[in-house]
């Protein structure tokens, strides 16, 4: 394969352990940053768990079952973009003796197991430093390399409710809220590619590798520890505010007579020019409403005044109204809206998937690298692999394996 030179990680071999989502997508991140991630996946159990999540792209479109050996499956699509992907089952000799000598070429190698299966498989970080003691090594797991009491499994969900962020929305006394995007499988790989990314550094300066350890809980229990949640219930004020943050007032979400809108006048200015915009400028200067402590006091009665304003308008032109007088206001899209912005786009920060075989499918979008950089590229522009579709290539260019020793591998239940 060869370098895409203007990415800021050209030239760095990222060895791929992981499977899923959390792991995955640090390591998405990672290829459009430039690097080469290599996908090392089990054909014993037909590779990343992600190839068979519905629905598939086939060649009529999308489907939710597959209907033919060339369809894919839409989270593969997305997820594997820009990588390579190898067999390798780590559990027979030969396969163990394999990834040893790809460890030895590698900068970087990012697993998502949970805790201890690396251990017990012989490619721990202590086990892979003596190998390569430049090589940076990222573990994803739920809370962290020690594991936890209990079952220690980690889902998206679990890590929601036992962070706290399932009782930071929704209405008071009303049940548990999931965030319908899984942040906690989200947020930790962004952490975990800022740690590899420090480690990298740390490697040009020390010739050191080091263990990036990141966990899902710790990750997102860090955000939620970001909002003084404590100190707001402590002076009486509600930890769930449902559409609103009267804390903020004005501040919310409204309906209008097409749609939901978003506000934000949390300052005294907005606060004076969203008022223009509902009709009632004489309110400026009103006691209740021309300081921030004061409307947080009168908050209920400001956005009840927002509401009535609004329910008869068209969220255009409520949007607009609030727009004209310098708000900070949007109407609340779908997601399918939201991934078709063309400022998006056009940034590189979503775009389009594209199938190995059928191309481009204009009908479907995926997250792309969200970072713009003056000097040099970001880009997934490449269509995720088939299972082991680079076998060959990689253990020949990075290891000189010929034919024949591959397929003595074969043979032996390694690849």
């Amino acid at each position: 394969m060869t370098d895409r030179l203007d990415h800021p990680l050209a030239g760095r071999t990222v060895l791929d352990l992981t499977t899923a989502l959390s792991g995955p997508y640090a390591t998405l991140l990672l290829a459009g940053l430039g690097a080469r991630v290599i996908k090392v996946e089990n054909p014993a159990l037909g590779g990343d768990t992600s190839r068979n999540n519905a629905p598939y792209y086939s060649a009529t479109g999308l489907q939710p079952h597959r209907t033919s050996d060339e369809d894919m499956s839409v989270s593969m699509m997305l997820r594997g973009r820009n990588k390579e992907s190898i067999t390798l089952n780590l559990k027979a000799p030969a396969g163990a003796a394999v990834f040893r000598e790809l460890v030895a070429e590698a900068d970087v190698l990012v697993e998502n197991f949970s805790a201890g299966v690396t251990r017990r498989l012989g490619i721990d970080f202590a086990a892979v430093h003596e190998l390569n003691p430049r090589l940076v090594y990222a573990s994803i797991s739920g809370f962290g390399a020690q594991g936890a009491s209990g079952s220690g499994k980690a889902m998206d969900t679990i890590i929601q409710a036992l962070s706290g962020t399932m009782l930071t929305a929704g209405e008071p006394g009303q049940p548990p809220i999931r965030f319908g995007l899984p942040i906690a499988d989200l947020v930790a790989p962004l952490y975990s590619v800022i740690g590899v990314l420090s480690a990298l550094l740390e490697v040009d300066r020390t010739g050191e590798g080091q263990h990036v350890d990141v966990s899902m809980l710790g990750a997102l229990t860090s955000l939620v520890a970001c909002e003084p949640f404590d100190a707001f219930e402590k002076i009486g004020m509600p930890l769930r505010t449902g559409s609103y943050v009267p804390r903020l007032a004005p501040f919310g979400v409204f309906e209008g007579s097409d749609g939901w809108f978003a506000l934000c006048g949390p300052t005294d200015v907005f606060a004076s020019h969203l008022l223009a915009a509902i009709g009632r400028p004489d309110l400026a200067t009103d006691p209740r409403f021309a300081k921030r402590d004061a409307r947080v006091r009168h908050a209920d009665e400001l956005h009840a005044m927002i509401r009535d304003w609004a329910s008869d308008l068209p969220i255009a032109e409520a949007v607009g109204r609030l727009e004209a007088e310098g708000v900070p206001a949007a109407p609340v899209r779908d997601t399918g809206e939201a991934v078709r912005d063309p400022l998006v786009l056009r940034r590189g920060e979503v775009e389009p998937l594209q199938h190995p075989v059928f191309g481009v499918a204009e009908e479907l979008y995926g997250s792309g690298v969200p970072i713009v950089l003056s000097g040099s590229s970001t880009s997934l522009d490449r269509p995720a692999p088939w299972l082991g579709e680079h076998t060959e290539a990689v253990l020949g260019e990075l290891l000189g394996y010929d034919e024949a020793r591959i397929e003595t591998l074969r043979a032996a239940g390694a690849l």
